[in-house]
């Protein structure tokens, strides 16, 4: 690390790197389009089933961890393609568990949206 890449700078360039790695994964990856898709739903419909900030918080932090376990998913995949295109087991293996990651994280916010909606709905 070049004494020029701290502080500001480098948080500048982590910056500009994590806006390209966004831009890239909503060109490329077309679950991560329909997960920002969901989230312009997703985000203002939690300030209405949300009574307080921390439930708000809960809402939309299920969701991000969605869209978090996508990236990381996205990624994993991204490196296993690039290692080869021939099937083997590790690689399969590699995506199909960062592939249960997403399905977990989608649990979490069944879970969470489900028992905030019930608690509004039912009391």
């Amino acid at each position: 690390m070049k004494a020029s890449d701290t502080g500001w700078r480098h948080l500048l360039n982590s910056t500009r790197y994590s806006l390209k790695g966004l831009r890239s994964a909503f060109r490329h990856e077309t679950a991560f389009r329909q997960e920002v898709g969901v989230s312009l739903v997703l985000l203002p419909l939690a300030w209405w089933v949300g009574d307080e900030p921390l439930e708000w918080i809960v809402l939309i932090g299920s969701w991000l961890l969605v869209m978090i376990t996508e990236l990381l998913n996205s990624a994993i995949e991204c490196v296993v393609d690039r290692i080869g295109a021939e099937h083997h087991e590790l690689s399969g293996r590699a995506k199909d568990i960062s592939s249960a990651a997403v399905m977990l994280s989608l649990v979490v916010v069944a879970v969470t949206w489900g028992l905030l909606l019930g608690q509004k709905f039912i009391g």
